[in-house]
């Protein structure tokens, strides 16, 4: 399959079809290629059915009017009565009607399968973009582009294919028979008809797509508020905003309902204009043919035939109209979606990359500089190793560059300066597949598919049998808690994994990462939104999961590094300490004061907690006590 990228830009339709046409006679699949030949046989024989049927409109009226001698000598007797003339014409439309359907349907699998395939691409090429690109995105919008862009390849493709070539060749052969039997004079009337009628089709058309874009924008910003403030459901809750949300949804909704109602409203005159445009055309011919039939020169059978042929000319002239509305607004909806292919990848494999070969899992940071904008340094000259099998933990203020650490480890980025290796790999010279594969992360904000809990575990994992999550499951101590629940794991976790509680999809988690069973695991503050009862839970699992597997610690807890074989403090984007945390409690400097601030709040909590449960057993002593007495 072609790879070729479709340029919205161009606006041209020949364009669009020569980008478009390796999705519509694939290379690679013989079948369309061969619906498509016979797609176009039928449309040309289709076409040569229809422009002969008024030529049996004419024999019949001409004999209807007693002028037998301009009837065509070559048809059987039989079929010069005017009923059988009137029967052969319906016969042919008939048969004109059923080679179009048949057409129709020989195509609509090449047309799907066009729509499927850019799909797909657009699909795959969201997923092979960069994190900074998904960071920045409006997941409403984007949605809505992408549905948007899909009907929009389907436009284009149906009315190139099925529409625009039968109109040109049916002007075609109307043209031929006007010129060879009634004379260029003719022909010269309905081509001037025909190109005002078109230029102006082109000119009001031009002048709503604007409007279009006007709606288009309305609709995306409308949906991408109706879609975040869904996805903030609680938050909204929280907070009371359900009317100032209401609100901002409507004021795009307004904009959408103005600018919906300028599109109908124009689409009323263009319409209005193009049948006075061909009414003038048709007038026109119309008295030539009279005058001559006047002057015996045609037959009354030649002005019904004139006339026939303007209606059925009349159609595809609509059809001209309609395919260039339809292709614009097509060109129009899809000019986003082709924006987003050629988005370039930030992050690519080199062409010689090869898969990353772990022997032991031993992780280096070499004189890392980094940035996410060049006039904010987030690492500035970080230096470290991880031994095989070892563990380390890096804590530090907010903002200190703890979590861009794994970010690099995973090579959502790559550093400007330095190096990130893996048994001395340089993360840049493997493929990101490979990479990815030997890794294993439990993030502080676990997201769920909204499928089961099965579904979510296995997604470490996709090929793992039932048995194999089972165990996953236990050793992440989360079995118990599904076999509870009335559907266990075909259990469905909810938008998000929102029907779960934190501790739970933290052991989900944990459970698809032990399922994965990668030689290099990352713990992103894995416990820092959980209360200290649970934490003490996810710990003992996170502990079981990283036996044996070289791990990076990211940490605002201290608590939980507090046995890690060495600790890294950041700060300001630089190691400001390292050792172990006896080591580091001994130097009293920024990992000590840490450690005293979160032992005094955890004391204070605690004193809290006590307080607390003392003054609840008062109450409930006393109520007991009253009862007695």
């Amino acid at each position: 399959m072609a790879e070729k990228t479709v340029s919205a830009d161009s606006g041209s339709t020949l364009d669009t079809l020569r980008n478009l046409w390796p999705y519509m006679y694939p290379a690679d699949r013989p079948d369309l290629r061969w619906r498509v030949t016979w797609a176009t046989l039928l449309l040309v024989v289709a076409k040569l059915v229809l422009v002969a049927g008024p030529y049996f409109f004419k024999w019949a009226t001409n004999a209807l009017a007693g002028q037998g001698a301009a009837l065509p000598p070559l048809l059987p007797a039989f079929l010069l009565a005017p009923v059988a003339l009137v029967i052969a014409y319906n016969f042919l439309r008939l048969v004109q009607l059923g080679f179009n359907q048949l057409r129709d349907a020989l195509f609509a699998r090449v047309g799907q399968y066009a729509v499927r395939q850019l799909a797909f691409r657009t699909f795959v090429h969201m997923h092979e973009l960069s994190l900074r690109f998904h960071l920045e995105r409006r997941t409403g919008g984007l949605s809505r582009i992408i549905e948007r862009g899909t009907k929009g390849i389907e436009t284009i493709v149906r009315f190139i294919m099925l529409n625009t070539a039968p109109t040109i060749l049916e002007f075609a052969l109307t043209a031929g028979i006007f010129a060879f039997t009634y004379g260029w004079k003719y022909v010269a009337v309905v081509a001037v008809t025909v190109w005002i009628y078109v230029w102006f089709t082109v000119k009001a058309s031009d002048w709503r797509i604007t409007i279009r874009r006007d709606m288009n924008d309305s609709d995306t910003d409308a949906n991408t508020k109706a879609i975040d403030s869904l996805l903030n459901f609680e938050t909204v809750k929280y907070f009371g905003n359900e009317a100032m949300e209401a609100e901002r949804f409507d004021r795009s909704m307004a904009r959408y309902e103005s600018a919906a109602t300028r599109i109908w409203t124009s689409l009323g005159w263009l319409n209005f204009g193009q049948g006075v445009i061909f009414g003038l055309g048709t007038v026109v011919v119309m008295c030539m043919s009279a005058l001559e039939v006047q002057a015996g020169t045609q037959t009354v059978g030649d002005f019904v035939f004139i006339n026939a042929m303007l209606m059925q000319l009349s159609v595809p002239l609509n059809f001209i109209g309609f395919i260039y509305r339809e292709i614009r607004q097509g060109l129009t909806d899809i000019e986003q979606m082709f924006d987003l292919l050629d988005v370039r990848q930030e992050i690519v494999d080199k062409p010689d990359a090869r898969p990353l070969a772990v022997s032991a899992g031993k992780i280096e940071f070499r004189d890392v500089h980094f940035s996410y904008d060049p006039n904010r340094k987030i690492l500035k000259g970080v230096s470290f190793e991880v031994p095989a099998g070892k563990t380390v933990a890096i804590v530090g203020p907010s903002g200190a560059g703890k979590s861009t650490i794994s970010r690099l480890l995973f090579r959502f980025y790559d550093v400007q300066d330095g190096q990130v290796l893996i048994d001395d790999q340089d993360v840049r010279d493997v493929t990101q597949e490979s990479l990815r594969a030997s890794i294993g992360m439990v993030p502080q904000d676990t997201v769920l598919f909204n499928d089961t809990i099965a579904y979510n575990i296995r997604y470490g994992r996709i090929d793992a049998s039932e048995d194999d999550v089972r165990k996953a499951a236990e050793l992440a101590q989360i079995g118990p808690f599904i076999d509870r629940l009335p559907d266990g794991y075909r259990s469905m976790v909810g938008e998000r994994g929102l029907k779960l509680s934190g501790g739970e999809k933290q052991r989900v988690a944990i459970a698809r990462t032990i399922l994965k069973a990668p030689p290099i695991l990352i713990l992103d503050e894995a416990t820092s939104a959980l209360d200290s009862h649970t934490e003490q839970e996810i710990q003992a699992a996170l502990d079981l999961v990283s036996k044996g597997r070289t791990t990076i610690v990211i940490a605002h807890r201290l608590s939980t590094v507090i046995t890690a074989d060495e600790i890294i403090v950041l700060k300001d984007g630089q190691i400001a300490e390292r050792g172990t945390h006896a080591d580091l409690l001994r130097k009293h400097g920024l990992y000590a004061s840490m450690w005293d601030r979160q032992r005094e709040a955890t004391e204070a909590e605690e004193r809290l907690r006590i307080a607390r449960e003392t003054d609840e057993l008062g109450v409930v002593v006393r109520r007991r006590t009253s009862e007695v007495s």
